[in-house]
């Protein structure tokens, strides 16, 4: 009988489950988008509920597509969205209040009230993180602040956190009825409260924050056996065997588990991802340090990671509040009416700068504009951004880690764009390779799954699944990648200090 590995991909956009064979191919996709809501400027929140029904129905479509059951289905991996944050009542199994997403920034004045006693990176040396709206930490404690009877309810012990890999695992284990409340380590090193060494909970960071630790799940390894789904599901009694932090499945999924190896995923946001071994390496550069993986009971591997909070967002955001275009794909060929972006550049910080800047007062902007400028350039000025964002996060990785990158992998809905991967190439001065699978945060959920249930044997199978599929070589001289680059880290600092206190 043939055997199938299921991955749960909970993204920021849209929910998926993804059936994989044993050489890492797709067999069946099922998908459907959830809501994003946008309450407030700055504002950006989802529906718990909304994304587990979603997760139940695109189970059902993944295996009808396939023609397969739960009796062809050896295992089920989760990727989720990082950091955004869910908070619901274990007795009742409603969330409190929305998931808050990890780009929100409503939770600058909590970040501002926890820097004043020794600054951004008060906790940077314990968890690898400065204070920041980005991750869970500061979410969780504006819930308790901030909806009516939840602290309450928290310090009687009634309530649970978890980022979204949680949330969809306690359903799938049976919710109120014995669901499993746990998360991995990736995820956990994702919350402001997990320490790098022991990667437990830290209770002096807790007490910080006024997070009750009973809110909080389990931390285990990125593979192994949680539980198994529950009995209504189609998947039933099959088990849960890996979790992965999106932007370490898709390093997963690369096959880079090698000090030295790197991957770059082009998505809502940018995430380029720099393994650092079982050595924790931290940044002078705005870099985060994070964990890259644990497997079972070996040793925890760590990384680099520089997070760009506005890319393919930024295209949707074209097309959805302008109306520059109809469909994302159709940003390529707009931006190719033109031979360059006519002097504009666009940095997109419509949440703040994230790596290597981590500026939270900044915001959007478009800048070098004449009457010459139209709207191919400011597509391809787009565009470049996502390029010249990278440039900057690998600038501060090869400076951290004292070993240039060599070549860079990469995946994500992006990647399809041939003239942002040349561009990309020729800003960075080395090669840009694709792999075959481009799905690969999904894959690498499925590989954490698979390893733990003996559906591979071992990293050297995973390597052998990888091929490449496309290469782009850098073509522009030096001299023009320096003029472009100037240009852009000066459009930078146009961005910096806007937001004031009466400005949202």
């Amino acid at each position: 009988m043939t055997e199938y590995i299921v991955a749960i991909d909970q993204g920021t956009t849209s929910t998926r489950a993804i059936v994989f064979d044993h050489s890492g191919s797709i067999v069946s996709v099922g998908q459907k988008e959830h809501e994003q809501i946008f309450p407030k400027a700055g504002w950006v929140e989802h529906d718990p509920a909304e994304i587990w029904a979603n997760t139940r129905e695109v189970i059902g479509q993944a295996l009808s597509k396939a023609d397969i059951t739960r009796h062809d289905v050896k295992g089920v991996g989760i990727t989720n969205q990082r950091e955004t944050t869910v908070v619901w009542d274990k007795n009742t199994g409603e969330p409190v209040y929305n998931a808050i997403v990890w780009q929100d920034t409503r939770t600058q004045s909590i970040v501002d009230r926890f820097a004043t006693d020794g600054g951004v990176e008060r906790f940077k040396d314990t968890v690898g993180l400065p204070l920041s709206t980005y991750f869970a930490g500061t979410k969780i404690v504006w819930i308790l602040e901030n909806v009516d009877g939840a602290r309450e309810k928290a310090e009687a012990g009634d309530l649970l956190f978890g980022t979204t890999d949680t949330w969809v695992l306690w359903n799938l284990t049976g919710g109120t009825d014995g669901g499993v409340h746990v998360t991995d380590v990736t995820n956990a090193s994702r919350t402001l409260f997990m320490d790098l060494k022991t990667l437990q909970w830290d209770d002096s960071i807790l007490e910080v924050f006024g997070v009750p630790k009973s809110m909080l799940p389990e931390i285990k390894s990125s593979s192994e056996v949680y539980g198994t789904v529950e009995s209504s599901n189609l998947l039933r009694e099959v088990p849960i065997a890996g979790i992965l932090g999106d932007q370490q499945a898709a390093t997963f999924g690369q096959a880079a588990f090698d000090p030295g190896e790197a991957k770059n995923t082009y998505g809502t946001g940018n995430f380029l991802i720099f393994n650092t071994g079982t050595e924790i390496v931290k940044s002078d550069n705005g870099l985060l340090t994070t964990l890259g993986y644990k497997l079972g009971d070996e040793e925890p591997h760590y990384a680099l990671e520089g997070s760009i909070a506005v890319t393919g967002s930024l295209i949707q955001w074209l097309r959805d509040n302008l109306g520059i275009i109809k469909s994302a794909p159709e940003i390529e060929e707009l931006a190719k009416t033109v031979e360059n972006n006519g002097g504009a550049y666009f940095v997109p910080a419509f949440s703040g700068l994230f790596a290597p800047y981590w500026r939270s007062d900044a915001r959007g902007a478009l800048v070098g504009l004449t009457r010459y400028v139209n709207k191919g350039h400011i597509a391809r000025a787009a565009l470049e951004a996502t390029a010249f964002q990278t440039k900057e996060v690998l600038d501060a990785v090869n400076a951290d880690s004292g070993v240039p990158l060599e070549e860079l992998k990469v995946d994500g809905g992006m990647i399809a764009n041939d003239l942002l991967m040349q561009f990309q190439a020729d800003i960075l001065g080395v090669p840009v390779v694709r792999p075959e699978v481009a799905e690969t945060t999904a894959l690498g959920a499925a590989y954490a799954a698979g390893l733990a249930v003996g559906f591979w044997e071992n990293l050297d199978d995973l390597r052998a699944n990888w091929q490449e599929n496309k290469r782009w070589t850098p073509s522009m001289d030096e001299a023009e990648r320096e003029r472009t680059y100037r240009l852009w880290k000066k459009a930078v600092t146009k961005t910096f200090d806007w937001v004031d206190e009466d400005v949202n």
